[in-house]
């Protein structure tokens, strides 16, 4: 697996990158301390692409705001709703704030010219990467001895 999530303290070169990936605690939390308000997040990694899982229940189509720049992929998310209702003389007024924000490295092997497929059904929003042609596994080739 090769995505990284991205924080400002933690960057991938300040270690080398092999021993980076190779940690047993890379998706680890703790490892990068991330605010408890991130969603969980799933990576699969196919042949062809990377497909990203981010848990956020409650949200909209429209509360998300997704960009890649510099194989940084960022992902965000801000929702605000507010009531107001009047029960016997007295007014009530509750309003809830919720907001996330996930970034992550992408490798080298993600194709950032293609577009980034993205849906949200039942509360789980799933990215689609695309990688690069000439980084997918290419099928074994058998040689015929003449």
């Amino acid at each position: 697996m090769s995505l990284i999530e991205f924080t400002k303290n933690r960057w991938p070169w300040n270690y080398g990158l092999t021993d980076f990936l190779e940690r047993e605690d890379f998706f680890n939390d703790d490892f990068f301390n991330l605010e408890k308000s991130s969603p969980a997040m799933n990576v699969k990694e196919h042949d062809d692409d990377f497909e990203i899982e981010l848990a956020s229940p409650g949200f909209d189509k429209k509360n998300f705001e997704i960009s890649l720049k510099d194989h940084v992929l960022e992902v965000s998310a801000e929702k605000e709703k507010e009531e107001t209702g009047k029960d016997n003389e007295y007014t009530r007024k509750e309003f809830n704030y919720c907001s996330f924000r996930r970034a992550l490295q992408l490798p080298k092997t993600i194709d950032d010219s293609k577009d980034i497929k993205a849906t949200y059904k039942n509360g789980i929003l799933r990215l689609n990467l695309q990688k690069r042609e000439d980084t997918k596994e290419k099928p074994k080739k058998k040689i015929e001895v003449i």
